[in-house]
């Protein structure tokens, strides 16, 4: 059966969602897991304690946050099953339709990415 990941990225900073979106986040996350669709997930702190570890031309640099220059960050993720892509997107559009309708004024980005069970290809470098 087929697993995706679910990104939500916005601008941080944006204020707390209204207890009403809490609220049915936790309804449709139960449903969805009940189902076997919803296996993890969960939201992220804030980036002012991030670290990423930059790779760029043979070297490796640490970068710790927060970062001024992001627009948006990912807020929160899932791990999802289904039985087929149509199925994960009417899911994930459905998770965002959530935060349209109890929390308007938000602006994000709800992405669904499939994830691959084989060892990518090597490429020649």
């Amino acid at each position: 059966m087929p697993r995706f990941m679910g990104f939500v990225r916005m601008e941080e900073g944006g204020g707390a969602p209204p207890q009403a979106l809490f609220d049915a986040m936790d309804k449709y996350i139960g449903e969805q897991a009940g189902t076997g669709h919803f296996l993890d997930g969960g939201g992220l702190f804030g980036t002012e304690d991030a670290v990423n570890f930059v790779v760029r031309k043979g070297e490796t640099t640490r970068v710790d946050g927060p970062y001024a220059e992001a627009k948006e960050v990912v807020g929160g993720w899932a791990l999802l099953q289904y039985d087929s892509l149509e199925e994960a997107i009417a899911g994930q559009q459905e998770f965002a339709e959530l935060h349209a309708k109890y929390w308007p004024e938000c602006e994000m980005v709800a992405t669904l990415r499939q994830i691959s069970d084989g060892a990518p290809e090597p490429t020649d470098a």
